[in-house]
């Protein structure tokens, strides 16, 4: 297991030195994209499943991160015949930029399993029930190996936009998921993380990792420590800048009993 580590204070006085260089910079608009947060409960101490991105990629380069990343036209071209827990697919649309529709919705979680699979071989789905042959994009690998994306059992639990002046700005929808929903694990990746491995959370707490991820674990480790049944709390961390200033806002869990539309 990798022991790279790195000084989170030390982390916060880079990124705040650079701040006003960035600022400077021409704005470029946040675009959808979404990671997933495997957790594997069958030891003592719940262990997350981590990757260290490859020293020459732009964003967030040399940093331990979970697997994910932007949505793609193949994700919204299979997304309307998916879909997530209804409370999900309404909290996903809510501040969400643009036409939020369940469809949008869907296409995030899809982006978020898509991911996962191309960055670390793991499929979490399940075995498909159809032989069609018409999977778009970064689906056909996926659906190759004779399974289908399932979303139900994805939590929708934190969401962060990257600051303005960054080379690539996301607007990243968490997700949270057992391990128990891994129905494959394939011999291959895209060598996009390196060092792939599951970690305690006091373990990546002391990887290098971006100062977003660290304010993540944060949130996992509250939610693991709570009841099983529990987990999806009642409201939703939302990680932005305004006004030069990092917030850390909070979204409601809005039941789809409670939606007024």
């Amino acid at each position: 297991m990798t022991s790279a580590k790195a000084s989170p204070l030390r982390q916060e006085r880079s990124e705040a030195a650079s701040s006003a260089e960035r600022a400077s910079q021409p704005a470029r608009r946040p675009r959808d994209a979404a990671t997933l947060v495997i957790v594997d409960s069958t030891s003592p101490a719940p262990r997350i499943l981590m990757g260290r991105r490859r020293p020459d990629q732009v964003f967030l380069p040399n940093t331990f991160v979970f697997p994910g990343g932007r949505v793609e036209a193949a994700d919204r071209a299979i997304a309307r015949h998916h879909t997530l827990a209804p409370i999900d697919s309404e909290c996903l649309k809510i501040a969400m930029r643009g036409r939020a529709s369940n469809t949008r919705a869907a296409a995030l979680a899809l982006a978020a399993i898509r991911e996962t699979y191309e960055e670390t071989g793991i499929v979490v789905g399940e075995t498909a029930r159809d032989e069609r042959g018409d999977h778009p994009g970064g689906w056909q690998a996926f659906r190759a190996e004779g399974f289908q994306p399932r979303l139900e059992r994805l939590a929708f639990f934190a969401r962060a936009i990257t600051p303005p002046g960054r080379p690539r700005r996301y607007d990243t929808r968490f997700f949270l998921v057992d391990a128990s929903e891994i129905a494959h694990r394939a011999a291959h990746s895209d060598g996009e993380l390196l060092d792939i491995d599951w970690f305690t959370l006091d373990q990546a707490r002391a990887l290098k990792v971006p100062s977003i991820t660290r304010h993540v674990l944060d949130d996992v480790a509250t939610l693991l420590a709570r009841e099983s049944h529990e987990r999806v709390g009642s409201e939703i961390p939302f990680y932005v800048h305004r006004y030069g200033r990092f917030e850390r806002q909070i979204l409601p869990r809005v039941h789809p009993a409670m939606d007024p539309t």
